[in-house]
This record gives structure tokens, C-alpha cells and sequence, in this order.
């Protein structure tokens, strides 16, 4: 199966509940008024895309259909689908920093609450680059939890990537400060940054993070730095809820969503970047090294629709 089948599969859930109900509604009527405007952004909230992002994709097609005189229903899905499309593309900024010609290190923090698959996606994002042909180094600073350091050892080896790490319940900041010395000594081009997975709610663990933010502005105040905070795109609001946290307490450069491989509710991904301003970076429709991908707004959209 190609990789946007896979993606297609993935969002079938999502496209059959979503492209069912918007068929059967705008069919169901002769002509357009607010009645069937109503009933579309009833659909959309509740196909996980937020009552913000679903009532201004409403108003957009309200505004649009008076502007070019539309007056057969049929013609809305198209335009839906043309509105959804430029929402996701609102910042298409969706490549790494690191990928851009740079001669300082690069270091991306990897952040999210337990069970999104950040050890993982810090492997595959390290075969990623290292197929681009970086020098890859990973820390191991996720030292709540042995079997996140044994886990993260696993997908380095997969990766080929170099992997700094301590004992279990070191201090997490003295492994970012030893693996910044490293990466400089090795000649890296990338530091990957694996966090302990908080709970968004636990203020003494986003206190850690914070202290892992000061270790970087310190020691490496010359790299470019990116936060990317991996989320489950199963959990629905709740994802949404999560990076407003973590983007109030560190701030957030780019997302990662992870598990679309046939059960997530992809329509989160809507107010996610619309609401926050946020691009998603990458998208996972696998469990192999290289079921991580780049997000493209408008194949996204199509397999969404």
C-alpha cells in the first residue's frame, strides 16, 4: 500500500463518519439557507473539529455562496473542502529548522504526555534526518521511567542515530547539558531531545521542562531550537486541551500526530492548527521506522474528504 493510501486508511473512520453526514444533509435539501447551515457545522463540531473552527468554516461558506450567487446545495462539499484545505495550509511552514543550511547544532525538543509515542517518534525522526544525511544524536531524558532509556536506546540502534543517556532517575537536565557537550565534541548536526512524558495538569513535571529549556538557552544559546509535542490524534479534544498547556508552559513550535492508522479522530488536526497557530509537522500511519511523514495540508485534506 503506498504511503497516501495508508493515510487514507488511516483517516477512515474520521472520512466515512465525516463524508456520510455531510452527503446525506446537503442532499436532503433543495436549496440553501440557514436551516442546512445549521446542520453542517453540527457535523463538523461534532467530527472532533472544534466549535471555534466550525463555526468559521460556516460563516466562510456563508460568506462565499452569497458572494458567487450559489444557489444548489450540491456545490457546498466542494467548497467545504476548499475552505478546510486553506485552514490547514494557514502556516505551511511544516519542515524542521534543521533541514534549512545552518553551522551551529540543532536541537529539537520532543514533549507530550504519556502514550502519545514521543520515544518513538524521536527514533523516526532521527532515521529521517539521518537519511537526509545529518549526524544524529539523541538524549535519553526521559529518566522517570528505566524502560523509556532501554526503549530510546532500541529506535537509536533502528535509527543509527548516537544516543546520550544516565542511570534511571538522574537529573534530566544534567543529561540535555552532558549530550549538548557531546553532540559539539562528535561534530553532530542534530540533538534530539527525548522528555518524560507529563501529565499537562502536573505543575512540579512542566517545572522540569522548564528547567531543561534553561540548560539549552545556556549552553547551546547560538542553536536553533524547535519544540515539537507529540499527540495522539485518538484522543480528540483532549489533544487539543494538551497543547494549550504545553504551549503555555514552553511554548510549541510544531506538532506531531501520531496513531492515524485506521482509529484516530482526524478532524482534531483542524482546530489544532487553526485555533493555535500551530503547524503539524509531522504525521505517523505506522509503527515502522519510516511510518513517519511530512504533512501535506492539501493530501491530508483529500484523504480526509
Amino acid at each position: 500500500m503506498g504511503l497516501f493510501d495508508r493515510l487514507k486508511s488511516g483517516l477512515k473512520k474520521t472520512r466515512n463518519n465525516l463524508r456520510s453526514k455531510l452527503e446525506s444533509v446537503i442532499n436532503s435539501f433543495t436549496k440553501i439557507d440557514e436551516d442546512l447551515f445549521e446542520e453542517i457545522e453540527e457535523i463538523l463540531i461534532l467530527s472532533d473539529m472544534g466549535v471555534e473552527s466550525s463555526v468559521e468554516l460556516t460563516d466562510a461558506l456563508r460568506t462565499r455562496i452569497k458572494a458567487e450567487g450559489v444557489i444548489n446545495p450540491e456545490a457546498i462539499f466542494g467548497m467545504l473542502k476548499e475552505e478546510i484545505r486553506k485552514k490547514l495550509s494557514k502556516n505551511e511552514d511544516t519542515y524542521l529548522k534543521c533541514m534549512k543550511p545552518g553551522e551551529e547544532l540543532d536541537i529539537i525538543l520532543i514533549v507530550g504526555v504519556n502514550g502519545t509515542g514521543k520515544t518513538t517518534s524521536a527514533g523516526k525522526i532521527a532515521a529521517l534526518l539521518k537519511n537526509e544525511g545529518k549526524k544524529v544524536i539523541i538524549a535519553a531524558a526521559d529518566t522517570f521511567r528505566a524502560a523509556a532509556i532501554e526503549q530510546l536506546e532500541l529506535w537509536a540502534k533502528r535509527a543509527e542515530a548516537g544516543i546520550i543517556k544516565h542511570k534511571h532517575g538522574a537529573d534530566p537536565g544534567a543529561v540535555v547539558f552532558d549530550a549538548i557537550r557531546a553532540a559539539r565534541n562528535r561534530k553532530a548536526d542534530v540533538l534530539i531531545i527525548d522528555t518524560a512524558g507529563r501529565l499537562h495538569t502536573k505543575k512540579n513535571l512542566m517545572e522540569e521542562l522548564k528547567k531543561i529549556h534553561r540548560v539549552i538557552r545556556r549552553e547551546a544559546a547560538d542553536s536553533r531550537k524547535e519544540t515539537l509535542i507529540v499527540l495522539d490524534a485518538t484522543s480528540g479534544n483532549n489533544a487539543l486541551v494538551q497543547a494549550k498547556a504545553f504551549r503555555e508552559a514552553t511554548g510549541i513550535d510544531g506538532i506531531v500526530l501520531t496513531k492515524m492508522d485506521g482509529t484516530a479522530k482526524g478532524g482534531i488536526i483542524i482546530p489544532i492548527t487553526a485555533e493555535l497557530d500551530i503547524p503539524v509537522k509531522f504525521i505517523g500511519i505506522g509503527e515502522k521506522l519510516d511510518d513517519l511523514r511530512h504533512f501535506d495540508p492539501e493530501e491530508f485534506t483529500e484523504a480526509l474528504l
